[in-house]
């Protein structure tokens, strides 16, 4: 077992395909680390594209939790999240050009250092892009 810390992120269902307007939710939480270790803890459901051109990115939904005076973030208890899907952008697998939905933790440490986990999904019937002649 490694002592580097690690998110895990566990989507109801395991589904990894998702329909415009559906609801994505699940918990996640970060192992391996100590509660006054953590300053923060955001998670996010984005977009981003891949391939060539300039990458797109775009947030969707945004959550944060704070470490506060006084209190410390427990992030080994598991934290639920839910949201519902937009109807666009889908999920795109082309040959020049993806666009993939992923919901992303990512936990800032003291001392700078962060710790990122990410979990993809599919948006909308997708098809990889294959033509067949």
């Amino acid at each position: 077992m490694s002592d580097e810390p690690s998110v895990v992120i566990v989507l109801d269902g395991d589904s990894r395909h998702y329909g415009p307007g559906e609801t994505l939710s699940g918990e996640y939480w970060i192992e391996s680390v100590d509660s006054s270790q953590v300053a923060s803890i955001e998670a996010s459901v984005l977009w981003r594209t891949e391939g060539k051109g300039d990458e797109d990115m775009a947030v969707h939904e945004f959550w944060r939790r704070r470490a506060e005076e006084g209190q410390l973030l427990e992030p080994r208890r598991p934290e639920r999240f839910s949201t519902v899907l937009p109807r666009s952008p889908l999920s795109y697998d082309g040959q020049i050009i993806k666009l993939r939905w992923c919901f992303r933790v990512r936990a800032f440490l003291h001392r700078g250092k962060d710790v990122v986990g990410e979990r993809e999904f599919r948006l909308g019937a997708v098809s990889p892009s294959h033509v067949h002649g």
